[in-house]
């Protein structure tokens, strides 16, 4: 079993006010007493140790209820974006890809229907123009077919004069270049990369292999979901991962922290600098309701805006992070050495998940000191 990275601490040692946290240990119970979701896991980090780490509820409620445990892992969504993009980050340091390349440079066949010069960058931050396109549940194991599908993706509107949600597109672009330049899975390039060096081979999966698949949360929503073997398997690059809370408190330790975690440098000080900086300005996402999202390459900033989502109203502007839709978060504060991970099992609706998603934030926010 892999051995995890960080070293067991506690609040005070840190430099965290218990108040705040106490708070957020209520408001989450309240959550799961109130019907909410069924179970959540959350951890906090700072300065390479594990400050907390606490399970809720329940992993299943269906055929019997499953008590959530340490090691359950929770469906991550778009907190699965960050991780595809990092490996493309490992991809660039080494020097085989840039950010400014065109898409078609490494796959030709993406230039069909006027997406020819899409760049990297433009499909990393959003603003690619084709938000609406995914691929079929046939692709999930036919990786060829998956190349095909993606470089079929068709135009929304011009590449580069708007800033959308790319939802599933962006990233499977982003998993079929890593394939076609390493010649490898997207999936085994992100583990044994960036994954496995950090020590959290036992804590994230993109592709949760069978004999681990027991460890699933099952998740919940008002519309059905998909808890199949097949679905966990399958490691979409854009929402198919799966980690526990203390598994992404440490990779964004990693990532707030310059790129190194535990003395295992996976990147650069200044590749992580350029891919959590804000690429996007103050351009309103047309999918977010006109926020500012301050989209990195990767993951997005907190910046100064009035109005930002998920990574809490008072957190400090250099707070970068990423969330899974109705779900969870996961960010990192480069200027306090703090990491923070909310995983649920149920996908909630707004305006209620944008709300909590603010207190929650900023509960750990006003715990720093």
């Amino acid at each position: 079993m892999t051995h995890y990275p960080l070293p067991a601490s506690d609040l005070a040692r840190l430099g965290f006010a218990s108040k705040p946290l106490e708070h957020l240990d209520a408001l989450i119970r309240g959550h799961i007493a109130e019907g909410r979701y069924p179970g959540a896991q959350i951890a906090l980090a700072r300065h390479g140790k594990l400050a907390l780490f606490q399970t809720y509820g329940a992993a299943a409620t269906e055929g019997g209820v499953r008590e959530a445990k340490d090691d359950t892992l929770f469906l991550l969504f778009s907190q699965t974006k960050v991780l595809t993009s990092s490996a493309v980050w490992t991809l660039v340091e080494e020097g085989k890809l840039s950010f400014m390349d065109k898409v078609s440079d490494h796959l030709p066949e993406f230039a069909c229907r006027g997406k020819a010069d899409i760049t990297l960058q433009q499909v990393m931050t959003h603003t690619g123009g084709f938000p609406a396109n995914n691929v079929s549940q046939a692709t999930w194991t036919d990786h060829a077919r998956m190349r095909a599908e993606v470089c079929d993706f068709a135009l929304s509107w011009t590449p580069g004069s708007r800033l959308q949600y790319h939802g599933q597109a962006a990233h499977l672009v982003q998993a079929m270049v890593i394939e076609a330049v390493t010649g490898q899975d997207y999936r085994d390039v992100i583990r044994t990369r960036v994954i496995e060096p950090l020590g959290l081979g036992h804590d994230i999966y993109v592709g949760v292999p069978l004999d681990q698949q027991h460890r699933c949360a099952d998740t919940y929503a008002p519309e059905a979901r998909d808890n199949s073997a097949a679905f966990r398997s399958a490691g979409l690059p854009s929402g198919g991962g799966f980690a526990t809370a203390r598994g992404m408190a440490a990779f964004y330790q990693m990532l707030g922290h310059g790129g190194t975690l535990g003395g295992v440098r996976v990147f650069s000080p200044r590749l992580i600098a350029y891919v959590s900086r804000n690429h996007t300005a103050e351009m309103g996402d047309h999918q977010m309701s006109g926020i500012p999202m301050h989209r990195g390459l990767g993951p997005h900033v907190r910046g100064d805006s009035d109005r930002i989502r998920g990574l809490g109203t008072i957190g400090a502007p250099v707070t970068f992070g990423h969330g899974g839709v109705g779900s969870s978060y996961s960010w990192a504060d480069p200027s306090s050495g703090v990491s923070f991970t909310y995983l649920t099992n149920f996908v909630s609706p707004d305006p209620w998940h944008s709300a909590r998603l603010d207190r929650v934030a900023n509960l750990v926010h006003a715990a720093i000191d």
